[in-house]
């Protein structure tokens, strides 16, 4: 069985609950302090972010940051 990687799983997991929670990514970028296309390039895998980013995303969808990383 193939791993997904990590970048993988936590875009995948920040957009299934920012869409749970009725969360425009622009909304979410806004609640993180981030910008909207930043967010839209995490949750398409574009983007290796820092724990600092991992902790406001987490923060911002009020979730523990293990939310964001498990499979």
């Amino acid at each position: 069985m193939k791993t997904e990687s990590i970048i993988v799983r936590f875009g995948n997991n920040v957009q299934r609950i920012r869409k749970e929670q009725n969360i425009s990514q622009e909304k979410l970028a806004e609640y993180a302090g981030l910008h909207r296309t930043y967010v839209g390039m995490v949750e398409r895998h574009e983007r290796n972010i820092t724990l600092v980013n991992a902790d406001k995303i987490a923060k911002a969808l009020n979730v523990p940051i293990e939310e964001l990383v498990k499979q």
